[in-house]
């Protein structure tokens, strides 16, 4: 399977931000609880990421006390 072009949509939607309002928590307390940068959350947050690491990923769940599948969903 060829990788996802520049332009072309992957399929999966973050829902960090509604999960952040979910919690009361903002972006940057986020970011000091993972140690991701903010720029790097609001890409994620904004389905502009490409990629994710599996390590930074399960500290956001931690942080957020969630699962995978309760932040990445299928964009239908």
């Amino acid at each position: 399977m060829a990788p996802a072009a520049e332009d072309e949509a992957t399929g999966i939607h973050c829902r960090l931000d509604e999960l952040l309002i979910e919690r009361g928590m903002t972006l940057t307390r986020l970011s000091e609880l993972v140690g991701v940068s903010v720029v790097n959350l609001s890409v994620l947050k904004n389905d502009r990421a490409r990629a994710i690491r599996y390590s930074t990923l399960a500290a956001v769940c931690v942080a957020l006390n969630c699962e995978v599948g309760d932040l990445l969903v299928r964009a239908d």
